[in-house]
């Protein structure tokens, strides 16, 4: 693979598995001998978030970001033709693009178990208002190789943004083959020649090394501030899911504990209620028994009055 299938492989693969696909295309580099393209693979940084995000909203949907980037072109003519109603109407597109381009880049990382929080997607956000804003920048974002956001200042400000993206290196000039020796050195002067020149490639060859050596624990640094970085981010959005719940929470207990309040107030009336009754129920329990006696006595009465009447109507 050359340097170009390298690092379109490399920016669209998930950030926790970017250091050890770069470690490992970089040994297969070397292996093949070809230190040139080893050491280039190792230099390439690794992409934030956000960046990621963006790579990989430009590789799953392509034709929406070259139309946004098309737009951004109409909206600038627009303005430099001080067209209002045109700039009106291609700004109310601009946004609705932008905003499905948000839900798709959500949906996106969090497919590829990688969630990303509302500053993240902001950061996706205006990494596509730069390229809208700025030809150079609209191609960087196509490239689909971004290493950081792109920051927006606005059409027409005359600023551009600030392009952190990996491109191509250019191919390393050929060095003129040395002439070959017209005689042999066997003098000390050429022996002598001979050896500071065998130590010069020796010097050369370990300054080279511990270049790369500096190199690889930059981006190694790199790599681990960026994985910091990122592992912030994730635990935002875990922190923002996690406070969601929370919150939803909190309003579920209120609402049972004012519908508990509620049923502790009925329950208290209801006891008063029941204490009240209970008393009248005690107070009728007496009346009746005060009434039976007196039924019983009335009856007695009765029955002693009807055989009295009874004796005298035979006398």
């Amino acid at each position: 693979m050359g340097f170009d299938e390298v690092a379109d492989e490399l920016y669209g693969v998930p950030p926790d598995e970017f250091t050890a696909a770069r470690r490992a295309r970089e040994e297969e580099a070397r292996a093949d001998g070809d230190r040139v393209l080893a050491k280039s693979i190792s230099q390439l940084p690794k992409p934030s978030l956000a960046a990621w995000a963006t790579n990989v909203l430009v590789r799953e949907h392509p034709d929406e970001i070259e139309s946004l980037v098309e737009l951004g072109a109409l909206l600038r003519e627009a303005q430099e033709s001080l067209a209002g109603d045109q700039l009106k109407a291609l700004s109310v597109q601009r946004n609705q693009l932008l905003a499905a381009l948000s839900r798709q880049v959500m949906a996106l990382a969090r497919d590829r178990g990688h969630p990303i929080s509302s500053g993240v997607v902001g950061q996706v956000e205006e990494t596509l208002r730069a390229a809208m804003a700025d030809v150079e920048a609209g191609e960087a974002v196509l490239s689909g190789r971004l290493t950081s956001p792109l920051s927006y200042s606005g059409l027409g400000t005359g600023q551009r943004p600030e392009l952190r993206v990996v491109r191509t290196p250019a191919p390393a000039r050929e060095k003129p083959a040395k002439e070959a020796p017209t005689r042999a050195r066997t003098s000390a002067q050429d022996r002598r020649s001979a050896a500071e020149e065998r130590r010069r490639r020796e010097e050369e060859a370990a300054r080279r090394e511990a270049e790369e050596r500096r190199q690889r624990e930059i981006a190694e640094a790199r790599d681990a501030a960026e994985d910091a970085a990122e592992e912030a981010d994730q635990a935002a959005v875990a922190l923002e899911r996690e406070q969601t719940r929370a919150d939803e929470l909190d309003t579920r207990h209120r609402e049972l504990q004012q519908r508990v309040d509620e049923l502790m107030d009925e329950l208290a009336r209801t006891r008063q209620e029941a204490t009240t009754v209970e008393g009248q129920l005690s107070r009728a329990q007496r009346k009746r028994t005060a009434a039976a006696r007196r039924a019983g006595e009335a009856a007695k009465e009765r029955d002693r009055t009807a055989a009295r009447l009874a004796e005298l109507e035979e006398a």
